[in-house]
């Protein structure tokens, strides 16, 4: 029996993110991923349940990034932006809902009404969505999340959904990707009747324990955030796709291993969205170790663009245009 949008034996969905500026595809946002290559399957973005806080100088209210465009300092987001537009009616959307610091709100129902006008938003869209809600639970020095009200606020928003029928969602739950053993993964997990997808995250990190995980409990998996991280040997982290030097090594160090895991467990592997992103241009990343001297821009390298549309236009990954 399939999971909620798992697509057919022999096919992986491809998803591009995160932000305005790395997706493009639109008038004011003309230099991004969609204006050199065909739409994939699906979007990536993000938003959250987290009103009341601060980043990098902006002021969240709460479902920033979805109808109103918004910047908390990784670039423009607006999802809405890309349902507007006819070019894009077939695409599927995969939305990380922030809940930091908010968890033990969302527990005990202090964020009920945001968390219905998400679920009246999501099932006006009309399409399917992968909701991925707390993504990187196990991220603990960025997230902080406490376990208890984590699974408490998986499980409320689950409920208010369930009660208000929206049915255009799958519910998928995104480990960091390294670090967590199957001990701590079954902690986490909120349960089978609440999660339709496991995922995680792959960066420098090609950690398979989530797939092991999935595998137990008969779950597809969806690598949720994918980007080139390579560590030289001054332990520093870096990956500069506009040089086309570093560009053929990124190619055989991180995309070549990253394609033989989808390859090696199509059984389970069933969707990725890679991030598109200069990450050391956006100011919540400037004086991260480990990306403020990465760029991932598949479209800037002559050499990768040619090794992606090799791999990327093969019947396996499904496209819009499969529909």
């Amino acid at each position: 029996m399939k999971n909620k949008f798992e697509p057919k034996e022999g096919e992986v969905l491809f998803f591009i993110g995160q932000d305005l500026e790395a997706v493009g595809g639109l008038d004011k946002y003309n230099k991004g991923y969609l204006n050199t290559f065909e739409i994939p399957a699906g979007i990536t973005a993000y938003t959250n349940l987290s009103p009341g806080d601060y980043s990098f100088g902006y002021a969240i209210k709460g479902l920033d990034g979805t109808k109103n465009k918004a910047n908390w300092g990784a670039g423009d987001s607006c999802l809405q932006f890309y349902v507007n537009n006819p070019k894009f009616k077939n695409s599927m959307m995969a939305i990380g809902l922030s809940m930091v610091n908010h968890e033990k709100k969302i527990a005990k129902g202090k964020h009920d009404k945001l968390i219905r006008e998400f679920g009246e938003w999501i099932s006006s869209l009309k399409r399917p969505i992968f909701l991925r809600i707390g993504y990187e639970f196990d991220g603990w020095e960025w997230n902080n999340y406490k376990k208890k009200y984590f699974l408490g606020a998986w499980k409320r928003i689950h409920k208010i959904f369930t009660e208000m029928k929206v049915n255009n969602v799958a519910y998928v739950w995104q480990s960091k990707g390294t670090g967590s053993d199957q001990k701590i993964l079954e902690d986490w997990y909120p349960g089978d009747e609440y999660v339709d997808w496991c995922g995680y995250s792959y960066f420098n990190n090609p950690d398979t324990e989530m797939i092991t995980f999935a595998r137990k409990h008969k779950k597809p998996v969806f690598i949720a955030e994918a980007c080139p991280v390579l560590k030289d040997k001054y332990g520093k982290f870096h990956a500069n796709l506009a040089n086309e030097t570093a560009a053929k090594q990124v190619w055989q160090e991180w995309f070549v291993p990253f394609f033989k895991v989808i390859n090696d467990n199509l059984d389970v592997v069933k969707a990725f969205s890679y991030i598109n992103v200069e990450w050391k241009s956006q100011i919540m990343w400037q004086n991260n170790d480990y990306f403020k001297n990465v760029d991932s821009r598949i479209q800037i390298s002559e050499f990768i663009s040619k090794k992606w549309l090799q791999e990327i236009n093969k019947p396996l990954y499904f496209k819009i245009n499969d529909f």
